[in-house]
């Protein structure tokens, strides 16, 4: 049995932009019947408060609640009716900045995920945030999970071989963001250059 490390809150706590970079390297772990699924977090994007193209952007909603709440916690929401993405709630409570995370590498469980994905494709299992969630069944009903307990049906552990695995699929490259209009500018999209589950390359 996997004994998982995970982040405490206090890790959300810090600068959004700085945990988006901190993410990558690490594991998103879906919890399941069974046994574990996912992988190594090897792209993601940060969403600021005072950022047009973050959801809290224009105050308190039905959809964005979570991420007003605790840090460390799953912000989970539906686009175009049908696709669902997972974020990590960061900075103090009342705040409301998010880490999207965008693509990882599958690690556990792959036949697993591979079952819940309609594409044979290998590289497309998990190389976007719409993908990784259809793999790992992530859905609404898991929105507000704590990302800081092994034990919650979703959280992020700890790679205890991060610096390795950073070595062979760096640089990490800081670019903009991807399918937004507003504030598209923003240098706040992160990947691992050499890894072969990134979404989309500069």
């Amino acid at each position: 049995m996997i004994k998982w490390r995970c982040f405490r809150e206090n890790f959300y706590q810090e600068d959004t932009e700085t945990v988006a970079r901190e993410l990558l390297g690490h594991y998103l772990v879906r919890n399941m019947d069974s046994g574990p699924c996912g992988g190594m977090i090897v792209e993601t994007e940060a969403y600021l408060a005072d950022d047009p193209a973050c959801h809290a952007f224009t105050g308190l909603s039905h959809r964005n609640k979570t991420m007003w709440g605790p840090p460390g916690r799953a912000y989970v929401y539906l686009i175009y009716g049908f696709h669902h993405c997972i974020n990590a709630v960061c900075r103090p409570e009342g705040t409301a900045e998010a880490v999207l995370i965008r693509a990882i590498e599958p690690v556990f469980g792959r036949d697993q995920m591979q079952k819940r994905r309609t594409s044979t494709l290998a590289k497309n299992l998990s190389n976007g945030p719409g993908k990784l969630c259809q793999a790992l069944e992530i859905d609404l009903l898991l929105d507000g999970a704590n990302l800081c307990r092994p034990e919650s049906p979703v959280f992020i552990a700890e790679n205890a071989d991060r610096e390795i695995r950073m070595e062979q699929s760096g640089p990490v490259v800081k670019t903009t963001r991807i399918g937004i209009s507003k504030a598209a500018d923003k240098l706040l999209r992160f990947y691992l250059q050499k890894n072969d589950w990134i979404s989309r390359k500069k």
